[in-house]
């Protein structure tokens, strides 16, 4: 049996189901137990025409100008499980096995697929548009985890949001399917979930599940039943309950609270897998209001805490968050790859392993810096509420060292 591909979860939630007129879009990455993760922001840029761009495995072209992006990414690869765009777009990916076998020849990874989205695409159907032009030109392919003794490979499935709209892009090889989302709360597990609403598709997928026998082409065609392995596509999200639960009141923090709630199976603890970041983003649909896109850049949700960041000109970057880059040294980098593991933990990752000793052994003391720590990210929050029902525009010297000043304040409550 193939191996179970790591049970993430991401969500978006859409008026009137979330208030105010916000789309609201949270995810937890399961990942490797031990592995970083690292909060990244990279300046929107021009290039050269023929410049090329070096992706975790393979080079592809450039394009002319790629957009500004925050990311959320495992330390060792290009693109990232999570992250934004200037333009209010949000993608998030997910690891899933369909009846075809994720190749192990190295092509780009669905988490290069998530950047690559984000730095071209200005709303969601065009980040779409891009991920799925590369997936027919280039394939996916090659290891998803940094493992030196075996290659694990999937298939990939995306949630990629905007202030208006969400498309939930499901894959296996180059062939694919989408749904348009625009009401309701909608949850991505590591497991198919389209059916038979599809609203775009690779122009030859039909011909082609039935050349393959998995298609008659006289039933409804169902996307999940077609290309799912069992009959497990059905049995996702719990906390998709969870957010329904809420009513019509969806805001960044229920988001946060789902994203934590480690009963419902969202936040992940298990022997192999681990919740090693979280994103929470706030999109209002007016485009007068910014949107705010909230990073732990730590392991479990429940145990770390939702920082805000948002788009704006020099935004000043945060190296606390960052892991350090052992550029062309990097066995990630060298064939044959993840022959050794380097030390990839950045400074607030560190701090955390200290605290989760504390709560781990003295409980008194790290109860009390939990809520200390809760106490600044609901602060955080209240901040960027007012923010969002201010009438003036926002003054962007207000929020150029937002994120950094969170980082650097959680390090000091460490100290």
């Amino acid at each position: 049996r193939m191996a179970a591909a790591p049970p993430s979860y991401c969500f978006v939630a859409f008026p009137p189901c979330a208030k105010d007129g916000l789309v609201v879009f949270g995810k937890n990455s399961a990942r490797p137990r031990d592995e970083v993760q690292e909060v990244v922001y990279f300046a929107a840029a021009a290039h050269d025409p023929g410049s090329k761009v070096e992706c975790t495995y393979i080079e592809i072209e450039q394009v002319p100008k790629t957009h500004a992006v925050v990311l959320s990414k495992p330390s060792w690869l290009w693109g990232a499980e999570m992250g934004a765009n200037e333009h209010g777009v949000c993608v998030a990916n997910e690891a899933i096995v369909t009846r075809e076998p994720a190749s192990e020849s190295e092509a780009l990874l669905g988490m290069d697929l998530v950047r690559l989205g984000l730095e071209r695409g200005a709303t969601a159907k065009e980040a779409l548009d891009v991920i799925v032009a590369l997936l027919e030109e280039h394939g996916q392919g090659g290891n998803y985890y940094e493992d030196g003794s075996s290659c694990h490979t999937f298939q990939s499935a995306f949630l990629i949001v905007d202030r208006n709209e969400a498309w939930i892009l499901e894959t296996s090889g180059k062939y694919w399917a989408a749904e348009k989302i625009t009401e309701g709360v909608k949850c991505v597990c590591n497991q198919l979930s389209l059916t038979t609403k599809i609203d775009a598709e690779h122009p030859e997928l039909r011909n082609y599940v039935r050349s393959q026998g998995w298609w008659n082409g006289d039933s409804d065609f169902n996307f999940s039943e077609v290309f799912s392995i069992a009959d497990d596509h059905l049995a996702c999200c719990s906390g998709r309950e969870s957010l329904e639960k809420q009513g019509g009141d969806v805001s960044a923090q229920t988001m946060i609270d789902v994203l934590r709630d480690k009963d419902s199976g969202v936040c992940v603890d298990s022997e192999s897998f681990l919740t090693t970041a979280s994103i929470v983003s706030v999109l209002p649909q007016d485009p007068s209001f910014p949107c705010v896109h909230y990073f732990t850049g730590t392991p479990d949700p429940s145990r770390s805490i939702f920082k805000p960041f948002i788009f704006v000109d020099d935004v000043k970057l945060v190296p606390k968050v960052q892991s350090p880059s052992f550029g062309n040294d990097d066995p990630a980098k060298k064939i044959p790859r993840f022959q050794e593991k380097p030390d990839r933990r950045h400074e607030l990752y560190k701090a955390h392993e200290w605290a989760r000793s504390l709560l781990e052994n003295d409980q008194d003391k790290g109860q009390k810096l939990m809520r200390i720590m809760l106490d600044l990210e609901k602060q955080g929050l209240e901040a960027m509420e007012d923010i969002l029902t201010r009438t003036e525009v926002l003054d962007p010297a207000e929020v150029v060292d937002l994120f950094y000043d969170c980082v650097d304040t959680e390090l000091k409550f460490f100290k």
